[in-house]
């Protein structure tokens, strides 16, 4: 790759990283602290309740840190790729509980958007943070074994934590509320 090109990669890189955990971190504000017109994370609690998700609060907390610390890692091109490790975590566990059983479109209830934003977080754990990153400004490196650690913390979650917020942990359809 020619220095130019490189140069603008290195750009394109930081454009996603910027706009995703912008964004990211955004999202996680409003749960956690109600910015932005969010919830807060009382808020939070009470619509991860009425999916079925318990210990709600935990959720809650654990859903809006891991949207808003992404976010900012990621953002950042900080501990790479712990950030997008984060957002995927996020998003992966949206696609499940929230979006789950419903056709991919967004204007129909489905995962559209949290899959886009698994596929840019994606893209930037693979590809790295790039040139003009906190990590390249520090010469950090995350070992690889923490990352693979972290990613198989995330899948394991996501396939094993909360079930669906139709189904009972006996299987069961329950009759609650549709999730947001």
């Amino acid at each position: 790759m020619g220095r130019e090109e490189e140069s603008l990669s290195n750009l394109a890189t930081l454009v996603v990283r910027l706009v995703l955990g912008g964004f990211m971190a955004g999202h996680g504000a409003q749960k956690l602290f109600g910015s932005f017109g969010g919830p807060g994370i009382k808020g939070t609690t009470q619509m991860v309740e009425s999916q079925g998700l318990t210990p709600p609060k935990l959720w809650a907390v654990l859903g809006g840190a891991s949207e808003f610390g992404g976010g900012i890692l990621t953002s950042l091109g900080l501990l790479n790729p712990l950030g997008p490790i984060s957002v995927i975590a996020a998003m992966a566990m949206a696609a499940k509980t929230v979006h789950g059983g419903q056709p991919i479109w967004v204007t129909e209830g489905g995962a559209e958007f949290p899959v886009t934003n698994m596929a840019a977080a994606t893209a930037l754990m693979l590809g790295g943070p790039g040139k003009y990153s906190a990590d390249r400004a520090l010469g950090l490196k995350v070992p690889t074994w923490i990352s693979f650690l972290a990613l198989v913390t995330v899948i394991l979650a996501v396939l094993y934590g909360p079930a669906n917020e139709n189904e009972d942990p006996a299987g069961q359809e329950s009759k609650g509320e549709p999730g947001a």
